[in-house]
């Protein structure tokens, strides 16, 4: 009966000198970055993180893939389209006349299906010749053709109708229900309304984002923000490509938080609160809430004299969760694009690993009845 008491001694006085040091861990405590920070050749600087921070920091330079596109503001735009190179017209023409050119006294109207308008604008018309018509409305483009016809065949009525060729149309590529060509139903055809007549965004999309290629130009802004903000429906013009794809910025946790993994960013902006509750918050065990760590690295640029910027490229940023300015730090500290948050372990946890050594021993023994 003695020995198990002797045993259990034993271990207790082995392991009590390891509390007072530390136990390996998957992340180090806060002290141990603080410690690191003030040494001499340090290659990293240090700032706490609070209330007259945080306009210091919004200053610098950003970091991390944070491509900033410009977008363009919403306009309105004629509820008509006009011809453009590369559509096809059909021209219907009715004559009455008994010695008429075009028809025969059995056919009355004639159809000249798929007209396509050439490189210069222009259409080709039996008796009349080449026309053009580029720039103007299917309305202006029926009453030019009528113009000409009539100083042929006097007794001739025309109806024309349009279909939309490549200039006249938009590709939606990617990251809706049907990507493809759509032409466009006006000159007030918008961002929003190409969207819509592919079917919707696909719901997999984390924060998707809008890219609009015109010409040689890219133009970006996220979904989000052009749904809350009817200003950014942009309007459309014939070639233009609209891509929706997921945000690909993300940040990185480590240590003693709910989950260690790589995050999409969810939203346009997030701070180290919403980071925290993305990468699943602390573990309530292990972690010290007085230490969590926002690790960033500036380019060279950022330390370059004249430049509002941290002391050294590598950046370590601390929050303190445990007080109220803290709390509210965290909401307005903004996370950049591969940012590293790390909860750091608690330095009572070593103390409370060797205390649950102890309890498991006393358990142990106590359901064998040996003590």
């Amino acid at each position: 009966m003695r020995l198990p008491i002797l045993l259990f001694a034993a271990v207790s006085l082995l392991l009590l000198p390891v509390a007072c040091g530390r136990l390996p861990g998957g992340a180090p405590a806060s002290e141990e970055i603080i410690k690191q920070s003030s040494d001499v050749d340090a290659d990293f600087a240090l700032y706490a993180v609070n209330r007259a921070f945080l306009p210091t920091a919004a200053q610098w330079p950003s970091t991390g893939k944070q491509e900033r596109l410009n977008w363009i503001g919403a306009s309105n735009g004629a509820k008509t389209q006009i011809i453009q190179p590369g559509d096809t017209l059909t021209l219907r023409i009715w004559d009455s006349s008994d010695n008429s050119l075009l028809t025969s006294p059995e056919q009355r109207d004639v159809q000249l299906q798929d007209v396509r308008v050439a490189a210069n604008g222009s259409v080709f018309m039996p008796y009349v010749g080449n026309v053009n018509v580029l720039g103007l409305t299917p309305d202006l483009a029926r009453e030019q053709l009528q113009v000409e016809l009539e100083a042929i065949v006097p007794s001739a009525q025309l109806q024309l109708d349009m279909a939309e060729g490549r200039n006249n149309s938009v590709d939606l590529v990617s990251g809706v229900a049907s990507p493809g060509t759509y032409p466009m139903p006006n000159r007030n055809f918008s961002v929003m309304g190409l969207i819509s007549m592919g079917g919707g965004i696909s719901a997999n999309l984390n924060n998707p984002q809008i890219r609009l290629v015109r010409g040689r130009s890219i133009y970006g802004t996220s979904v989000d923000a052009l749904l809350n903000d009817p200003n950014k429906d942009s309007l459309l013009r014939g070639g233009d490509r609209v891509f929706v794809e997921e945000d690909e910025r993300y940040f990185l946790s480590f240590g003693a938080t709910g989950e260690e993994d790589l995050h999409i960013f969810s939203k346009d902006e997030m701070s180290a609160m919403d980071a925290m509750s993305v990468a699943g918050g602390f573990q309530d065990s292990r972690a010290d809430p007085q230490g969590l760590l926002i690790l960033r690295e500036y380019p060279p640029s950022a330390i370059t004299p004249g430049v509002r910027g941290p002391r050294h490229t590598r950046v370590v940023f601390t929050l303190d969760l445990t007080s109220a300015d803290g709390l509210f730090s965290a909401r307005q500290f903004q996370i950049n694009p591969g940012d590293l948050v790390m909860a750091t372990e608690s330095p009572l946890n070593d103390a409370l690993t060797i205390s649950n050594i102890i309890g498991n021993f006393f358990g142990v023994f106590s359901r064998a009845g040996v003590l």
